[in-house]
């Protein structure tokens, strides 16, 4: 009998903890995120949700007073070791925001500036990764004739798959995404979820909501976190039929949250 070998996490946290200053946000996180899925992190606000995603590629380093202890591993390496390259690491994890946050640049030189400044691409080339990004955040039909104006002249729902698009154009092994359909209509919301059930076929990914429909509908695994701690983590079908936890129960149905 053949037996599959196990698959290797891309993002592995092992015993993480995190604080601002004083205050402990995060609580002995151990969690893994598949390769090739999504996960979706979820709890009312204020639980660690986005503390934890922001700690996978160090954006909480930029905070005064925080500290962390454990680890987080891309790849089975921590990415808080002393060696690690955080602008590296930055692009092997890319991060979308709630808020689209477009450069005021064109929407071509949004999705260009990342290849542009650190690989040096030129050119024929730079062109070739505009188009791929563009045509992988599925909006390369919508701005094809209009590369060169003003990205903040796209919709809402366009700007935020434009900055997907730049995030994807550095070839990044994760994405994450903190809320990124929730100041969006549900036709733009829709078109977000189509996206990432496709790229997750390329990459991992780990997504932030408070829409537990989202959750369900999207994500292949499951995380709920409560006041800075990990309650539960299963298979996305799994957890919202039949969880382990009464509080995980008790937040799915709505009794509190």
């Amino acid at each position: 009998m053949n037996v599959a070998a196990p698959v290797t996490p891309t993002v592995e946290a092992r015993n993480f903890s995190f604080w601002y200053g004083k205050k402990q946000a995060l609580y002995d996180i151990t969690l893994t995120m598949p390769p090739r899925s999504i996960t979706a992190l979820i709890g009312p606000s204020g639980c660690g949700k986005s503390t934890f995603l922001r700690s996978i590629n160090r954006m909480n380093d930029t905070i005064p007073g925080a500290r962390h202890e454990g680890s987080i591993l891309l790849r089975e390496r921590d990415v808080y070791a002393r060696d690690m390259d955080v602008v590296h690491l930055r692009h092997r994890v890319g991060m979308v925001f709630q808020r689209w946050n477009p450069f005021p640049k064109s929407i071509y030189d949004n999705v260009a500036y990342g290849p542009r400044i650190n690989s040096g691409l030129r050119g024929r080339e730079l062109d070739e990764v505009v188009e791929r990004s563009l045509r992988r955040a599925a909006l390369w039909e919508e701005v094809k004739d209009r590369l060169r104006q003003s990205a903040l002249s796209l919709s809402g729902g366009q700007q935020q798959r434009l900055c997907i698009a730049r995030a994807l154009a550095n070839q990044p092994e994760v994405l994450l995404l903190d809320e990124p359909a929730s100041a969006l209509d549900p036709g733009s919301t829709q078109k977000i979820e189509q996206l990432l059930s496709e790229l997750k076929s390329e990459l991992a990914i780990v997504i932030v909501t408070h829409n537990l429909q989202q959750a369900g509908r999207v994500s292949d695994y499951t995380a709920f976190f409560y006041l800075g701690r990990l309650v539960e983590c299963d298979d996305t079908a799994r957890l919202f039929t039949t969880p382990r936890e009464q509080q995980t129960e008790a937040y799915i149905t709505g009794r509190f949250g």
